[in-house]
This record gives structure tokens, C-alpha cells and sequence, in this order.
């Protein structure tokens, strides 16, 4: 929310920092906002130049996206798209879906799944609009955030509720690291909060989050952004323009990296950690964080571009996808306006939401609007009474749309606040089309001023594997939501890569066990079965093609390898090289890939040896492998190497023995998508490791570098 132009509510929210200081747990030290000012600005400098122009690029018409046919036994709405009049049914309207659960009666802002390394499936939501204002509706459960066990979808069970300073009034900061298992906040309202980030661990026991740190390092609070790997959490205040990153690889001493001047409502960062993509008040902004990704002393931000649209609202939120290897942002705005500056109740302009290119990141521009009828000017008089609709803190606007993948995704939901949620296939970014939605039935609550009407503000959560969507309503609290199968395009389950929070697979390895054992380590996301292969790809100095020496099936958790083989009339090789692979299987199709490779010695014991196979990624290198993990040998194999990238690049390759350069391949300009293949003799070659460098950089300045290693035998 935009704290400048709704006055009213910032001052309660302002008014109610004395009940909340008087609420909070003493884990976090008072500070006034000047203390943590002259803190915080002891980090600098926060930019490098003076902020760009905003451009406004030519954009597609801003019309109302088609709807898809409902399917059989839905409950479509009756009029106007989005519409819910005073007369709605009294059980909500549902298109192309069916209500799996509900649970409470009050949400907030965000939705998270994660699944724990023992399989425990959990939601995350906070469950104030407006902390302490949902203290004084008594039939509200408690504030904070509410944790569930998912383990039965259809029964969802509170395990926890959090209520550290932070998880009793996150606004919109409530975020979560797949890749740690850390869910983050920052103490904030619409106006601005002394930033205390609290950090727990959810890796162990999702059902029961363990807090880490509670330490006003953020500033001022509102909302927030994670970098895909987990180590930097940003705390962002619109109504003051204060953007701080804080490292938290160590989540019980988080620090202080970098503190900015942007209007930053939502943030979200790139697959590689390296751009910020910001929701400005002003519209878009891009950043190169590079600096404080790579962990420069007081790092330096630059500006790549900035964007500004017609229908602009209030910028919220921008997530980075990447569609058939195009790069886009889903954007969503939120509440009306008058064309001018702040908020209007039931404005004729309603920023809704859209797809932003980003193929070429200084020049981004708008590439289709995902919008209802009850957006369009020539609609606004005619729903101006509906409940909820002349409110400036609700209507009907977009407020927070997510994708299940950043990578290819087919659907993005998005919550329309009085129009519920509503789902769009993207499948064909320049041509969405709304395939399904959800209207909860209205409720009378202090929160809406007991309009009656839907509150749905949060951005949602998804389980691909069941076609399930999570999203909290203000008023009615949490909801799981399953997709008809034709309103979730395939593929349904993303492709592994790096950045998705969907990948089956958390973790995997290998460690020596003793002098003969390997455990081969298996860490979840989704409760489905790995497949665990070990392939000899060395035999005596011979280099092999891959032969199978044992599998093991059905695997759901981590195991010893007693180096014997499980396939008869293939033994085991004493001293070798191994691949083991780890495949997570669904219906006999592969939903998550991971390899490692390992050294047996005569004697029997194993080491583990460096990649030779780098995980398919969003990022620019999107894919780099070695064809073996080894070469040379009698028959003389060479090295041989692909790669590919998700943009167009100069694309530079080294091989290195030690820190001796062995051979350069000349810079060449590689297209997006397309797959580039190499190989190194093995003729001359002492017996070593060699290292094979590939350095990937955009005319944006965009930059990519990886590293895979082979053994000359």
C-alpha cells in the first residue's frame, strides 16, 4: 500500500506503533527512526549516477483479458467480468475449480509453501491487513503468522502461530527462501515501521519454525524481496525511499550490506542475484545489485532502466520469468486512480496487471495487460455501489499476482482484492487469456467497514503436483484451491532449474563412509520417489561410456552404498570414477535431475570429485555440462563441453590446468536458445584435473561465470 496517499491509514497505523511497542517481545532493542537513519547511512555510497528517465514505451491496448468457458460444475459469476454485486450468491462464485479447504477467517498479504527435509508440507500466511487494527475484531484468531500442516490438504492443522515483532505485523514482507528454508519479515504498515527483520529456519520441522534472529537491521519496513540463493534479504519503505540489503548467511547475525534511496514498494531479484527488479512508486525500476551479490565493501548500485506505463497505479510487485527463453516480469499495480497522483475511490484508471519484456533490459516495455471488465472506464459507474467498490483501500484493482515457476510457466494468479483470484494462461505471453477464478462468499468485518465483500489481497502459493493454488482472504481467511486440469496447461510441474521454488529435489550428495561405504544424501521438496543410479564412467585407465553397476529404486531419503554392485554380471570397480545420478520420478517421467561424481581408490574408499554437470538454470548460462566427468585414456577421449544461453551473449571459453591456461577459445557472439558444442584434444595432455571456464556477458552488461571439471586418465 501507498502509506503518502492514504493518509487515514497511516495514521492509525502510526497510532498503533505504541501499542505494538508495547506488544512486542523484548528479543530486539528499541531504536528511534533518526538512530537507525544515521545506522543505516553509514553504508555507502548507495548509487552510482543520477536516476534515469522513465520511459514509456508504445503498449498493447489496455483491454479486458478474454475469458476461457468455465468448466462443468462451476458457478460462474453472472454479469460483468469480475463483478461481485450486493446480490452475489451467498457461497461465492468459482470457475473452473473446486475448494479443496478453508481455514480461519482473517489473512494478509502473503501465502508461502515449503516442504521440509523429512517431507512436511506447510502453508505460511500472516493474518493482519492492518496490524494492531485486527486486534479489536475479537472473532479474529490470533495475530502473527499462522503455520499449517498440509500433510492432508483437504484438513489443513495449525501447528504454530509466530508473533515476534516482525511475524505480528509484516505488512508485505513476508517472504520465504526455498533454496535456505528461511522465512524472513520486516516489522512495516502502509506507512513505515522500525525495520526488526526476523529470520526462522523452517529446513528441520516446518510445522514448527525455529527462530534464528529478531534485529532491527532493516531500516523501515513495508515490504520486502530474497535473493533465489537465500543469502540476502532486502527491506524495502516506499512512503520514506529506503531500500537496505542484509546478508544473512549467517541468519543469527544477519548484517548490513547496502542502504538505498528508491521508493521501492516490492522487489524482486534475478535468478542470479545480480538485478533488482523494482516496483516503484514511479513505475519500474531495474538495478544492477551485482556488487552487493558479490559482496563488495560498500558496493555501488546502478540504474539500467526505467519504466512507466498508462494505466500506472501504484506499483507493487514485479517477478522475473522467463517464457521460451524470453525474459518478462509479471507486474501488478494496485487500487484506482484519477489519472493523477494517490489513490481514488473507484478511479477510472486501474493499473490491474501486465507482462513487462525484458529481453532488452534498458529498453523494457509493456507486452499484454492481464485485466477484467470491471477495470474499464466504461464499467466503472456502473459497479460504483457494489460492496467494497468505492473503498480507496480496497474496490476492485489488482494488489499481488505469482507464478507456480519462474521458468516457463503456463499460469499466473493473481488476487483482484474485491474480485478474488483470479488465473490467466501465459502460455502465450502476448495473448493471455483468463482460464479460471475464485470468489469467496462476502463477509462483514470491521476490516472491509462490513461491506461485505471479498478482502483477496495476498499473493498466492501453488502445488504443481496437485493442481492446487493457496491464497488468503482478508475476511475469510485461508483457502486451497484445486485447478480443473484443462485451466492448468501443461506442463503442470516445471522443468528443474535453479531458480524455481517447485524443483522436487532440495539437495543431494555423497560422503565417505568408513574405508569402503558411500552415503549418497537425498533431500526433498516433494514426496514423491528418487530413482539413485551409479554409473562407472573410468575402469583401469579406460575411460567408459556410462555403465550401469547398481540402482537403487523408490528412494525417499538418504542411504549407504557399500561400493558392491546390485546388478548381476556387473561388479563393482575398485578403483574408478563414478556418476551418480538422483532422479525424482512421477508416472515414469523425470520431475528433478541431479548428478555428483566420486573417486574410489584401490583400496576401496571414496572422495568426492568436482562437477562435471552443471543444473539446468533461469539464469543467463542456462545450461553447461560436460559430456564425462573424465577422459583421455588409451583411446585418447577429448574434453568435450556444451553450453547455452538464455540471451543473446559473448561467450568466452577457457580450459585450465591448475591456474595454467591449456587453451582459449576465441569470444563468439552465442544467440539465446541456442546450444553451442566443444571439445579439447586429449593428445599431450599430462594426467591432472582441467577446468573448463565459460564466461557468458550481455551488451547490458549482464554476467554469467561457471566452472566444470574433468580428470585427465
Amino acid at each position: 500500500m501507498n502509506g503518502i496517499a492514504r493518509v487515514p491509514l497511516m495514521l492509525l497505523a502510526l497510532a498503533g506503533l505504541a501499542c505494538l511497542a508495547g506488544l512486542l517481545p523484548s528479543a530486539a532493542p528499541a531504536h528511534t527512526p533518526a538512530e537507525l537513519e544515521q545506522r543505516a547511512r553509514t553504508i555507502t555510497p548507495s548509487r552510482v549516477g543520477p536516476p534515469l528517465t522513465a520511459r514509456q514505451a508504445v503498449e498493447p491496448a489496455s483491454a479486458a483479458t478474454p475469458q476461457r468457458a468455465c468448466e462443468p460444475g462451476s458457478r460462474p459469476e453472472p454479469g460483468i467480468q469480475g463483478r461481485v454485486p450486493a446480490d452475489a450468491n451467498a457461497d461465492g462464485y468459482l470457475c473452473s475449480l473446486e475448494r479443496v479447504s478453508q481455514f480461519g477467517s482473517a489473512g494478509g498479504f502473503k501465502v508461502h509453501r515449503y516442504v521440509d527435509k523429512a517431507g512436511n508440507e506447510c502453508a505460511y500466511y500472516d493474518t493482519a491487513l492492518l496490524f494492531p487494527l485486527n486486534l479489536l475484531n475479537l472473532q479474529r484468531e490470533s495475530a502473527g503468522v499462522a503455520v499449517l500442516d498440509m500433510k492432508d490438504p483437504a484438513k489443513p492443522v495449525l501447528t504454530s502461530t509466530l508473533i515476534t515483532p516482525a511475524m505480528l505485523s509484516p505488512h508485505e514482507s513476508l517472504v520465504i527462501s526455498q533454496e535456505r528454508g528461511l522465512l524472513a519479515a520486516v516489522a512495516g504498515n502502509p506507512a513505515f515501521a522500525p525495520g526488526i527483520v526476523d529470520l526462522y529456519d523452517l529446513s528441520q520441522d516446518c510445522r514448527f519454525p525455529v527462530l534464528q534472529s529478531s534485529l532491527p537491521v532493516g531500516f523501515l519496513g513495508h515490504e520486502s524481496g530474497f535473493t533465489p540463493d537465500g543469502k540476502t534479504f532486502y527491506s524495502a519503505s516506499p512512503a520514506t525511499g529506503s531500500v537496505v540489503a542484509v546478508g544473512v548467511e549467517n541468519p543469527r547475525l544477519p548484517q548490513v550490506l547496502w542502504f538505498g534511496n528508491y521508493p521501492s514498494h516490492g522487489l524482486s531479484l534475478s535468478a542470479d542475484g545480480n538485478r533488482a527488479y523494482i516496483a516503484s512508486l514511479d513505475g519500474l525500476i531495474v538495478l544492477d545489485v551485482s556488487q552487493v551479490q558479490a559482496r563488495r565493501p560498500n558496493p555501488l548500485v546502478k540504474e539500467v532502466s526505467r519504466l512507466t506505463w498508462s494505466q500506472m497505479t501504484i506499483p507493487q510487485n514485479a517477478i522475473p520469468i522467463t517464457i521460451k527463453g524470453r525474459p518478462y516480469l509479471v507486474e501488478t499495480d494496485e487500487y484506482s486512480g484519477s489519472g493523477g497522483t494517490g489513490v481514488a475511490s473507484n478511479g477510472p484508471v486501474v493499473g490491474a496487471a501486465r507482462l513487462i519484456d525484458i529481453s532488452d533490459e534498458t529498453k523494457p516495455f509493456v507486452a499484454s495487460n492481464l485485466r477484467l471488465a470491471v477495470h474499464q472506464p466504461e464499467n466503472r459507474a456502473a459497479i460504483a455501489q457494489d460492496p467494497g467498490a468505492v473503498s480507496s483501500a480496497q474496490g476492485y484493482a489488482g494488489h499481488y499476482c505469482d507464478v507456480p515457476t519462474r521458468v516457463d510457466p503456463t499460469i499466473v494468479a493473481c488476487s483482484m482484492i474485491a474480485s478474488g483470484l483470479r488465473v490467466f494462461d501465459i502460455s502465450d505471453p502476448l495473448k493471455p487469456v483468463e482460464v479460471a477464478y475464485h470468489v469467496a462468499p462476502g463477509q462483514a468485518s470491521p476490516e472491509n467497514l462490513l461491506a461485505a465483500s471479498n478482502y483477496a489481497m495476498s499473493a498466492p502459493a501453488f502445488v504443481p503436483e496437485r493442481r492446487e493454488v493457496w491464497y488468503s482472504d482478508g475476511v475469510s481467511g485461508f483457502y486451497n484451491l484445486r485447478l480443473a486440469e484443462k485451466a492448468w496447461p501443461a506442463p503442470s510441474v516445471p522443468r528443474p532449474s535453479s531458480c524455481t521454488s517447485q524443483d522436487g529435489l532440495r539437495s543431494v550428495g555423497a560422503t565417505a563412509v568408513g574405508t569402503r561405504g558411500l552415503r549418497l544424501q537425498i533431500s526433498r521438496r516433494l514426496k514423491l520417489g528418487v530413482r539413485v543410479d551409479v554409473f562407472a564412467v573410468s575402469d583401469r585407465g579406460r575411460v567408459l561410456q556410462e555403465r550401469l553397476v547398481a540402482r537403487f529404486p523408490n528412494r525417499t531419503g538418504s542411504f549407504t552404498w557399500t561400493g558392491r554392485s546390485t546388478l548381476r554380471g556387473r561388479p563393482a570397480v575398485p578403483a574408478a570414477s563414478y556418476l551418480v545420478r538422483f532422479t525424482m520420478l512421477r508416472g515414469g517421467r523425470a520431475v528433478d535431475v541431479r548428478r555428483v561424481v566420486v573417486q574410489r581408490s584401490a583400496t576401496g574408499r571414496f572422495s568426492r570429485r568436482p562437477d562435471s554437470h552443471r543444473r539446468d538454470s533461469c539464469g543467463l548460462l542456462g545450461r553447461f555440462k560436460l559430456q564425462r566427468p573424465v577422459f583421455g585414456g588409451p583411446a585418447q577421449i577429448p574434453v568435450r563441453a556444451s553450453y547455452r544461453t538464455t540471451a543473446d551473449a559473448k561467450v568466452s571459453v577457457t580450459v585450465l590446468r591448475g591456474k595454467t591456461v591449456v587453451a582459449r577459445f576465441a569470444a563468439a557472439d552465442v544467440k539465446a536458445g541456442r546450444t553451442v558444442r566443444m571439445s579439447l584434444s586429449a593428445r599431450g595432455r599430462r594426467r591432472a584435473d582441467y577446468t573448463v571456464r565459460v564466461v557468458a556477458v550481455t551488451t547490458t552488461g549482464r554476467k554469467a561465470t561457471a566452472r566444470l571439471t574433468a580428470r585427465r586418465i
